[in-house]
């Protein structure tokens, strides 16, 4: 008995940490380059990837792809966390898997995240959609803290 309630104890804050972050939202679509032009970079600044909305891209000097918009809300800051995309495209039946490490701690309240596939990596244009997907959050570690998915991802259950 006292070895389950110290293995309880000792798991409990394990389970916490993840119960802690959710996905507030997910919103897939197409984005032009141009949708990404703020005044700034007509002063000479270059374009500013962090601030409101971070933007990740898996092929940075291209912006014009198939972005997840991502808004995830976290009750602690997470250090060192990933965003990791499974997708299965339309000219592919098996899942791509891209990875998107944050630059900063997953911050402690509501972060919104534009996650690219850009350049070859999202050849089919403004006109294809992904079969399916899934996001992930990692720790450093690489355990899973939450996940969010399409609803062809998995077959339903029987």
């Amino acid at each position: 008995m006292r070895l389950v309630l110290a293995c309880s104890l000792l798991l409990a804050p394990a389970f916490a940490f993840a119960a802690d972050i959710e996905f507030v939202r997910v919103w897939p679509g197409w984005r032009e380059a141009e949708s990404f032009e703020r005044i700034a970079e007509y002063f000479g600044r270059g374009e500013r990837t962090s601030g409101r909305e971070t933007v990740l891209r898996t092929q940075p000097e291209r912006r014009a792809g198939y972005y997840f918009l991502v808004r995830i809300k976290s009750a602690t800051a997470v250090p060192g966390a990933t965003l990791q995309l499974s997708v299965i495209r339309p000219d592919a039946p098996d899942p791509k898997v891209y990875r998107f490490p944050t630059t900063t701690a997953l911050p402690t309240k509501e972060a919104v995240y534009q996650l690219g596939l850009t350049g070859s990596d999202w050849p089919e244009g403004e006109k294809a959609n992904p079969v399916a997907w899934k996001i992930a959050i990692l720790n450093q570690e690489g355990r899973v803290l939450a996940e969010h998915k399409s609803f062809l991802w998995e077959k339903p259950a029987k």
